[in-house]
């Protein structure tokens, strides 16, 4: 596991995921060494309450943005004391923020590294359950692809 090499720590902030991006990494074998562990806020209230995400944040772009998820990823991070904080909101059902421009699919992700910050954001077609899969496949792509890309540059050095 990349993480394992690189001796680094992650987190999970999920919303639409619901906890699932934890407990699919907490499945690897080596998830004891590098899982901190995460956080459900899926109202809005909890991401203001224990995330301490700005009300007037979650106001002005709704709990389901690019802004709300990276205030999340940069605030768990910092309550967690990983090293990497995967944040994931959106839309996997509809009687949220949907609008056209953000439809039911679209899924907004942070991972916020030591010193570096990657921001995706992905619209996915079918059921709640299937977009939530997707999601968390797209977030182990991500995470692996860059994990990856920085323990081949920490080899080189």
């Amino acid at each position: 596991m990349a993480l394992s090499d690189l001796k680094w720590k992650i987190s999970f902030a999920e919303s639409a995921s619901a906890g699932r991006l934890s407990y699919e990494f907490s499945l690897d074998a080596n998830s004891g060494k590098v899982l901190l562990g995460g956080l459900v806020s899926y109202d809005a209230s909890l991401k203001e309450e224990l995330l301490r995400i700005p009300k007037s944040l979650v106001e002005r772009y709704t709990p389901e943005s690019a802004e709300v998820t990276k205030a999340m990823a940069l605030s768990f991070r910092k309550i967690s004391h990983a090293d990497v904080c995967v944040a994931l909101t959106g839309l996997t059902s509809p009687g949220g923020s949907e609008t056209p421009e953000k439809p039911v699919g679209t899924i907004f992700t942070c991972i916020a590294f030591p010193n570096d910050i990657l921001e995706d954001r992905v619209v996915f077609d079918g059921s709640p359950e299937e977009i939530a899969s997707k999601a968390v496949d797209r977030v182990a792509d991500l995470l692996l692809q860059v994990l990856l890309d920085k323990s081949e540059q920490s080899n080189v050095k």
